[in-house]
């Protein structure tokens, strides 16, 4: 028995699941793909919302890995360390909103084949 799916509801569910990454300063945030993954039935959009979810993890990992040193150190030289810091920081926005864009863009334009981020630890 072969099932199809509708395109469009695979594209906005996907494409969900990977824009809710703009908001990975919530909880909310890991919930919307979440909640995708347990809702939906379909492969395509199941395998978007995991990846979606080892793309938050791993966007909230290295956050505390070189946040929590940055916030040391620049306390520590009463500000200092974060002024320095800073280009390492917006690398790293720019890295996270960037792949997030990519994503965007791939479940838009070829809503058939799941997203996968390059060089990300999968815990889904």
């Amino acid at each position: 028995m072969q099932t199809t799916f509708d395109s469009g509801k695979r594209r906005l569910l996907s494409c969900l699941s990977h824009g809710a990454i703009f908001f990975s300063t919530t909880i909310f945030s890991f919930g919307v793909p979440f909640a995708v993954n347990l809702l939906t039935d379909d492969p395509i959009v199941k395998a978007n919302a995991k990846e979606s979810m080892n793309f938050h993890l791993n966007v909230w990992f290295w956050a505390i890995v070189i946040g929590v040193p940055i916030g040391i150190l620049s306390f520590l030289t009463f500000g200092l360390g974060g002024i320095l810091f800073f280009p390492v920081v917006g690398l790293g926005f720019l890295l996270h909103w960037g792949l997030t864009v990519w994503a965007l863009a791939h479940c838009f334009t070829n809503p058939d084949e799941p997203f996968r981020y390059p060089f990300i630890f999968r815990l889904f």
